[in-house]
């Protein structure tokens, strides 16, 4: 049997134990070792799996990635996320759709201190879905555009899943950051967009709310607000200037969102407590399936399935459109069964070498493939946030009625992502100015 073909085996055989549900890391992990011991020898894969943990465990650069979540975690348990919905709510109510304008406002903020896109539309799903549906909102658009909103952490900087990105590829994981922004920002005005469409056309989905406020009112809210801005814009503004590496700037993140609760009065000892446990228990759980990639990685290059691959699409077409679109169709039949990381690091060591050997800038391709990703997060039938949200409401709504509420909104985020891979300057302009 040829390298290539135990490559194939391995690959159907991690599928497999995927869909008996088994770990992602465990799984793919289990059939590296495998079939690197097969491809050279047990002594070999032995020696792989004993090096390659330690060295990963301590590469400095994916420090970043407990560090960002600690700011996270920190931020959502003092509170620092509290009064979002409200303080867009405020600004944005009468407008059409005004609700769920806020809540695309909200979620894009909250996904920037939190950089996770189902921890984000858990809490959005408690807040604001309740409250336009007290304002008989149609439940279709009231849980639909928070659990698509909620995908914006993704993408919004800092994204755990750029680091991830920018360790495999070899890419600066700063340009990332700072490439995600312009398409992220895209994102929820293209939300938006499709709010006001919707609602203009039929007026019954978001009855409008006939509020006013104060200018006290308004300046309130901002007070209760702004920590989260100066989190996120001071954590970008660092890593944009240079004045700060990504990896140091998850330190000066967690560090910020520490003294930012201590300056509110919220930072007690249980709020650090659970803010630490959380932080190690998501580190554990993606660096248990990175490793498990890694392996995958060495395995995939002994087999000599990537060169196999990109040889055969290249003579498909060679075109940077034509992979692409090759990729956009993989990820989105993916993203229908596995997690955003999953699909990620399993996909990774297959789809790079074909992107480098296209010519393919791959800080553009990074950005389509989280797009991609923020996608395969609303998709039926997995869809993790649709099911996040229905954890989150319970029997307030039905499974179908969100499901069928992202539909439009799935539209809005494939007009996107063809803006995002017609347009590369919008993810290269912000980067080229670093250089």
């Amino acid at each position: 049997m040829s390298n290539v073909a135990i490559g194939f085996l391995g690959l159907g055989a991690g599928l497999l134990l995927i869909a008996l549900r088994i770990q992602i890391g465990v799984a793919v992990g289990i059939v590296s070792f495998f079939g690197i011991a097969v491809i050279l020898n047990m002594k070999a894969a032995w020696g792989m799996l004993t090096a390659v943990p330690f060295n990963f465990v301590g590469d400095w650069n994916l420090t970043a990635i407990p560090m960002f979540l600690l700011m996270g975690y920190v931020a959502s348990s003092a509170g620092l996320t509290q009064g979002l919905f409200q303080a867009m709510r405020i600004f944005l109510s009468r407008m059409p759709g005004g609700l769920a304008i806020a809540s695309v406002g909200a979620c894009a903020l909250m996904s920037a201190a939190s950089g996770s896109s189902v921890a984000t539309a858990s809490s959005m799903a408690r807040i604001a879905t309740p409250e336009m549906l007290r304002y008989r909102y149609d439940p279709g658009l009231a849980t639909g555009v928070v659990a698509t909103a909620g995908t914006l952490g993704s993408l919004i900087p800092p994204s755990i899943l750029m680091v991830l990105y920018g360790y495999y590829a070899e890419v600066s994981i700063a340009k990332l950051f700072i490439a995600g922004v312009i398409p992220g920002l895209l994102s929820a005005v293209m939300l938006s967009v499709m709010i006001v469409a919707r609602v203009t056309v039929k007026p019954s989905l978001a009855p409008r709310v006939e509020e006013s406020f104060t200018a006290q009112e308004k300046l309130d809210a901002i007070k209760e607000i702004w920590p989260l801005p100066v989190l996120v814009f001071g954590v970008l503004i660092g890593i944009f200037v240079g004045l700060f590496t990504p990896t140091e700037a998850g330190a000066v993140g967690a560090f910020l969102a520490l003294v930012l609760a201590l300056l509110r009065g919220r930072l007690t000892l249980p709020v650090l407590r659970d803010a630490v446990v959380s932080t190690l228990s998501s580190t554990a759980g993606i660096f248990m399936v990175v490793i498990g990639t890694v392996l995958l990685t060495r395995f995939m290059a002994l087999s000599g399935v990537p060169n196999f691959i990109a040889s055969e699409l290249l003579t498909l077409g060679s075109s940077e459109l034509m992979i692409i679109l090759m990729v956009v169709v993989l990820y989105l039949l993916l993203g229908m069964f596995l997690d955003s990381i999953g699909i990620l690091l399993l996909t990774l060591p297959i789809i790079l070498p074909v992107a480098r050997d296209a010519g393919i800038e791959l800080i553009w391709f990074g950005v389509i493939l989280i797009k991609l990703l923020e996608i395969g997060l609303i998709t039926p039938p997995v869809g993790l946030n649709v099911y996040v949200m229905k954890g989150a409401l319970g029997s307030l709504v039905k499974l179908q009625q969100i499901f069928a509420g992202v539909t439009w909104f799935v539209v809005a985020e494939m007009i996107t992502l063809a803006l995002i891979v017609a347009f590369p300057l919008l993810s290269l302009w912000l980067p080229a100015l670093m250089d």
